[in-house]
């Protein structure tokens, strides 16, 4: 979880307390509080350090601060219009706990009107004392800016800058100040058929004239259309006509916004939208309406390898019946089948039995029916007639791809295992294996052998070659046979691997060679050039060529890759903007020209055609307002289509951190920022991070960040060598006008691998989403998380709820869980699996990260989990397979059932030590085999809470069945016979 689990872990005693000041008095008030326009406005920072970021020093109090990283260092503070200013004041906790410091500063200020800053105080020494001045600054300035900026180039206290609160005082400048007064509709009762028009009333209330911009009007939070508002002189009024066409029957919520963009400096930006006072409601237009309302499978929980056949329920909500024969029709993976509707009444269903049936397929498959499929019947809505839906079907993705360890077949090497608690952190390649074993060939001759079991073009293998000798990587090569005769040589490198140092703080290792190291493997692929069949004899060997010190080889996918697919009529390929595959040369031009085209709507759809494609520049949409040092406006309205993951492949060579022009270091100079209704499928993007904030902050980027906001989905995207694959959501504060979390985003087939952080990481108020039928594989911190953090519009509101994990397969994650929740409600983790954690449970539930708390139900179900939990923080804490920690608030309303737990590091489950309590958790229907260094279920010492024990099966404890360790609060209950009842007893080593 980054920076924010070391403050979180610091703060509980879990790490040692940096040399920061504790502000413990209370804040006492200096200035003119009044005057002050920097409260809670758009603040960033061009560094920060831990959990001292930029919005601490707005926010109305010196309890919290802001803290870079290094000097020189810059705050900016955007007041969103012109002010004409008469000080800025500087505060730091007055509390004697801060000793007095001396920092160099520097104001700078930018008008609204102005492309850069210029100085508006030159650098001085300003010192802070608490018993003198009581910590606070005043700084005498004038002139009239929209964008204040301290420049601080060094603090006598040994930190880079400091600021506890940053005000600007001053009085507004004339500007316009634009509102939405009123809000009606025409016609005023309409049905379905009828386009609807919302008349939006906009008044210039402020003291200066406003330019021309526009309006937009949303129907149940989202965008419904727009319109252009001209220019308003002050206090003028004008009503704008906004088409937002024809509607489904219902009652909808009607607001309105003006200059949504923020293309007017005004007065106020927080004054500019409207709800209307009563609802739009449609009413229904006579005719026939087909839609269909389920689908049912026979059998309903087929096993893998079942004939299934299918029902579609179709329903008629129109007024006027239809007649018979219309085709209702289904795709399931390669399979359409059809069936003939027989007639409906007005009102009424029917079943739709369709011919033929699909071989179910281990993971899970979307079913996706169609009612009047040939468009025979004029229905009063055509827009209603497509359902999907998801077969789950066993646990785990549904991978193309069929996985080989290396130490199962035949071979000539050294066969390397890990010791019985799978030491974690000091160069132990056995332990970051899978199935924690691996084969080192160490001379030449030796190799690796199996025999495949279906078709292949292509194979991926993870490994491990060494560092260079001055860290930074190096390649190498691997020889491939098929059936004994040579194929090709394979390309190993050790670039995006081998991490080092002692501390388990991601931000402190680096890449520098030293003693310890961890991050160990990485993974080559390669597109064949034939398709060898079933039965083919691969040897992965080390040839006299091969000159690696040594190659130690974990497993091989073997995949056969369909061809690369044709351009779509409907889309536009980014070719016809520039971009030409395979010469090295960068493409983010091209491909940025293609995407802004469009969300422009000068096209429909952007192509990646078959090709390498090189990217060194974020791909978002430009800010015409460039709020501050970053861009951080994502794209909309997109969609991006390419020729498979295997073929349409962007990549980066430079290390964000020594990439120009990005939108901001975390978020590197590959991938996608989205914002809202975009789609992306068929592509994959390599990235270029080496690190996670060791060696002076470097970053690995983000592969696809930003608000996602609603109608996004992600397909068949295969994200590697990011510092995370996928960060759903930003701050609030970040640009609040742009506030839209993540609503029913949907990604299916993602492919995740050898990150520096998180897999994907749903946040900042995600709800309602999915991730299914994914793999990851070495992700730096949880593969998969749900974080409801408070960063975000409204903490009653903006919980991250009802969010899913289904059906994905998550491999040696090498920091952190496999998946885990952080606070909100609704939230789900079924029939996944989880393989090799190195140092985190399998599964955990948590309160630290300081979330907003759980509430309802949180469930864990039919997830197999093997090999997972060990030991972390100095090798001092013990993780379970699953664990629960209530480290802040409580975990209320936890079910974990018809789950297989095998081979745990440390225990099975785990109720852990921490500040809240876990009440009533139901655990039913579980199993639980071999805890090699703990107990089946565990509750320590200091938990607090209950749990109901249903069919719980436990055997082959290292500790016994069930511990619950002298003085814990923890009641463990036995819902029946079934359940293994433990008595308290003491557990070594905690």
């Amino acid at each position: 979880m980054g920076l924010w689990l070391v403050a979180v872990l610091t703060a509980f005693g879990l790490l040692p307390v940096a040399a920061h000041a504790a502000p413990t008095e209370t804040e006492a008030e200096t200035g003119a509080a009044a005057a002050n326009l920097a409260l809670k406005k758009p603040i960033e920072a061009s560094s920060s350090t831990q959990s001292y970021f930029a919005p601490n020093a707005n926010d109305g109090s010196v309890h919290t601060y802001w803290e870079a990283n290094a000097h020189p260092s810059t705050l900016t503070v955007q007041l969103g219009a012109d002010a004409n200013l008469t000080s800025v004041v500087l505060k730091l906790n007055p509390d004697p706990a801060w000793s007095p410091r001396t920092q160099s500063i520097e104001v700078l200020g930018r008008a609204q009107s102005a492309d850069g800053f210029s100085t508006v105080k030159a650098r001085a020494d300003y010192a802070f004392s608490p018993s003198g001045n009581r910590n606070t600054v005043t700084i005498p300035v004038s002139g009239r800016y929209a964008d204040v900026r301290l420049k601080i180039s060094s603090n006598s206290s040994g930190y880079a800058g400091q600021v506890a609160e940053f005000e600007v005082n001053g009085e507004p400048a004339p500007n316009p100040d634009l509102t939405v007064t009123d809000l009606t509709w025409r016609p005023a009762q309409p049905s379905e058929s009828d386009a609807i028009k919302v008349d939006a009333t906009v008044r210039n209330t402020g003291s200066a004239a406003a330019a021309a911009t526009t309006a937009e009007v949303s129907l149940g939070g989202s965008v419904a259309g727009s319109a252009r508002v001209g220019a308003l002189g002050a206090g003028e009024s004008a009503t704008v006509p906004v088409d937002i066409g024809r509607r489904a029957q219902g009652s909808y919520t009607v607001s309105a916004v003006v200059d949504p963009d923020d293309t007017v400096a005004e007065q106020n930006n927080d004054n500019n939208s409207r709800t209307a006072d009563g609802k739009l409601t449609v009413g229904q237009s006579p005719g026939p309406d087909l839609q269909v309302t389920g689908i049912t499978s026979h059998p309903s929980n087929p096993a893998v390898g079942a004939d299934v056949t299918f029902a579609v329920k179709l329903h008629n909500r129109g007024t006027s019946a239809v007649t018979a024969g219309s085709v209702t029709r289904l795709t399931v993976g390669d399979r359409t089948l059809n069936g003939t509707a027989p007639a409906v009444a007005a009102g009424a269903s029917a079943s739709v039995d369709l011919s033929g049936s699909w071989t179910a397929t281990s993971g899970g498959a979307t079913l996706t029916a169609t009612a009047d499929a040939t468009d025979v019947v004029a229905e009063t809505n055509e827009d209603n007639n497509v359902f999907a839906r998801s077969l789950v079907i066993g646990r785990g993705a549904a991978a193309p791809y069929v996985e080989y360890e290396a130490e199962d077949g035949k071979y000539e090497g050294t066969l390397l295992v890990a010791d019985a608690e799978r030491t974690f952190g000091h160069t132990n390649f056995a332990t970051e294996s899978s199935g924690r074993k691996s084969v080192r060939l160490n001379s030449t001759g030796q190799y690796v052998e199996f025999t495949s079991s279906g078709a292949a073009n292509s194979i991926v293998v993870r490994n491990s070659i060494p560092d260079a000798p001055g860290g930074g990587g190096q390649q190498k090569t691997l020889s491939l046979y098929a059936d004994g005769k040579f194929v090709q040589k394979l390309t190993l490198s050790s670039k995006h691997s081998w991490l080092y140092g002692s501390t388990d703080q991601p931000e402190g290792l680096t890449n520098t060679p030293g003693s310890d190291a961890r991050r160990l493997f990485d993974e080559s692929h390669a597109l064949l050039t034939r398709t060898y069949p079933k039965g083919t004899t691969f040897r992965l060997q080390r040839d006299a060529g091969d000159d690696a010190a040594y190659y130690v080889l974990d497993l091989v996918d073997l995949e056969q890759v369909a061809p690369a697919a044709s351009k779509p009529a409907a889309c536009t390929s980014i070719t016809e903007y520039g971009a030409i595959p395979n010469d090295g040369i960068d493409d983010a031009n091209a491909i940025q020209k293609a995407v802004t085209a469009d969300q422009n709507g000068d096209i429909d759809c952007v192509w990646i055609p078959a090709g390498q494609w090189r990217q060194e520049k974020k791909i978002l949409t430009d800010d015409p307002l460039n709020r501050g040092q970053y861009n951080q406006v994502g794209i909309r309205d997109v969609t991006i289509r390419g020729a498979g993951m295997w073929h349409a492949q962007l990549y980066s060579l430079i290390p964000p951190q020594d990439a120009g022009g990005i939108n901001h270091p975390h978020e590197g100079n590959f991938g996608f920022d989205i914002d809202d209704n975009t789609k992306i499928s068929d592509i994959a993007v390599f990235g270029s991070g080496t690190i996670r904030g060791g060696d002076g902050d470097a970053e690995g980027g983000v592969g696809l960040n930003g608000r996602f906001g609603k109608n996004t989905k992600i397909a068949n995207v295969w994200l590697e060598h990011a510092n995370v694959g996928a960060w759903v959501g930003r701050d609030y504060s970040n640009i609040p006008e742009l506030w839209g979390p993540g609503d029913g985003l949907e990604f299916s087939g993602m492919r995740v691998r050898n990150t520096y952080a998180d897999g994907v990481n749903f946040t900042n108020g995600t709800r309602n989403s999915t991730v299914f039928n994914s793999s990851f594989r070495n992700t730096g911190d949880d593969a998969l998380a749900v974080w409801a953090n408070k960063y975000v519009k409204d903490q009653s509101v903006d919980v991250a709820h009802d969010n899913a994990f289904r059906n994905n397969t998550v491999q040696l994650p090498w920091r952190a869980n496999g998946i885990a929740v952080y606070g909100g409600y609704g939230n789900k983790i079924e029939n996944n699996l989880v393989h090799d954690t190195m140092n985190y449970p399998g599964i955990m539930l948590a309160t630290d990260h300081d979330p907003l708390p759980f509430s309802g139900q949180t469930l864990i179900a039919n997830n197999g989990l093997h090999r997972t939990g060990g030991a972390f923080w100095n090798e001092d804490q013990e993780f379970g397979a699953i664990t629960l920690f209530a480290q802040g608030p409580d975990i209320p309303g936890v079910t974990i059932r018809d789950t297989d737990i095998h081979d745990s590091t440390y225990d099975g489950i785990q109720f852990k030590t921490g500040g809240g309590a876990i009440p009533d958790a139901k655990i039913s229907n579980v199993t639980i085999s071999k805890s090699n260094n703990g107990s089946g279920i565990l509750a320590m010492g200091g938990a607090r809470g209950s749990a109901t024990l249903t069919d719980v099966r436990i055997s082959d404890s290292r500790d016994g069945d069930i511990l619950v360790e002298p003085g814990s609060q923890f009641v463990l209950h036995r819902g029946d016979a079934s359940a293994t009842a433990g008595v308290p007893g003491t557990r070594q080593g905690l």
